[in-house]
């Protein structure tokens, strides 16, 4: 299976999310470097594997250790590596579009400042997906869903097209705010309650005290976002989680039981100050982070004793 043009992506951020958008485009066909670090270029495999319930994939991708001259720069590193991991952009102006699939809202501004607003598409990712080791991928969710700005459509749609033929849920939207703010809403509260209690989704949801804080978390978020302008519903945000594997866990979850620092100010920051700035309270978020970040402080201190 082939995409009808093919195109030339790099993909900038080779853990779960970068891993499974570009071991995808590989497979239907288009020609793709997995941008890595220099010391692990030479060992680093040019055959990659994912595994999804979509089904296996494999395929065939070049390496680098700079982003190449390409028609999409995919941005799928972590929010706390951004600025580190552009380091490996070293001639922007051979880079058609990026294409950031990050958490939380920030990095817009700052990639377009740094790269020029029409070449940086808006775009969010949602599904659990992680590196299990070099070049091997997993998807666990029964969905992924890639949904992009309406401005991307002449560069993408071709490359949506392919992805949908294997099981990807792909949508174009117009209203940047309702595109990035309905990941938001969505994300933040889950991955701070399950970080904050240490627990997969079921466990969170099947708990009276611990639902209500997720509940208000929610409500919060999408308070905030509509007073940014997007268009969300906290009804719609618990129907989805309703659906959603028990035993799911968030990447910000994962990252703390490593002792990595978790994506704290990308995933709650946008909440906690635009809540401030439109004057809207926030306390459940605020309790929520202050709980992930007392865990993350302890999981650090054990990680470096």
């Amino acid at each position: 299976m082939r995409l009808a043009i093919q195109w030339h992506h790099a993909i900038l951020g080779v853990g779960g999310v970068g891993g499974t958008v570009g071991t995808l485009l590989a497979h239907l066909g288009d020609s793709v470097t997995f941008v890595v670090k220099p010391e692990l270029l030479a060992s680093y495999p040019e055959q990659v594997q994912l595994e999804s319930p979509f089904g296996t994939f494999h395929a065939s991708v070049a390496r680098a250790s700079e982003v190449p001259a390409c028609h999409v720069l995919w941005l799928a590193v972590k929010a706390t590596q951004l600025d580190a991991a552009l380091r490996a952009v070293t001639n922007p102006q051979a880079v058609a579009a990026i294409v950031p699939l990050l958490n939380g809202i920030d990095h817009l501004a700052a990639l377009r400042e740094r790269y020029g607003h029409d070449r940086v598409i808006a775009a969010t990712i949602a599904g659990e997906m992680e590196r299990t080791s070099p070049g091997n991928f997993a998807h666990r969710t029964p969905f992924l869903r890639l949904h992009i700005s309406s401005a991307g459509k002449t560069l993408l749609a071709g490359t949506l097209d392919g992805l949908q033929k294997v099981g990807v849920e792909c949508r174009f939207i117009d209203e940047e705010p309702t595109l990035m703010w309905s990941k938001a809403v969505f994300l933040a509260p889950i991955a701070l309650a399950t970080t904050a209690f240490d627990q997969p989704v079921g466990r969170v949801l099947s708990d009276p005290a611990r639902k209500q804080l997720w509940e208000s978390c929610v409500r919060e978020a999408c308070a905030v976002a509509t007073a940014e302008g997007a268009k969300v519903d906290p009804n719609a945000v618990f129907a989805g989680m309703s659906k959603m594997p028990a035993g799911m866990r968030s990447s910000m979850q994962k990252d703390v039981e490593q002792g990595n620092a978790p994506e704290l100010d990308a995933i709650a920051g946008p909440i906690l100050r635009s809540g401030q700035r439109h004057g809207i309270e926030t306390p459940a978020t605020k309790e929520l982070s202050a709980m992930v970040d007392a865990r993350s402080v302890s999981a650090a201190s054990r990680e470096s004793a």
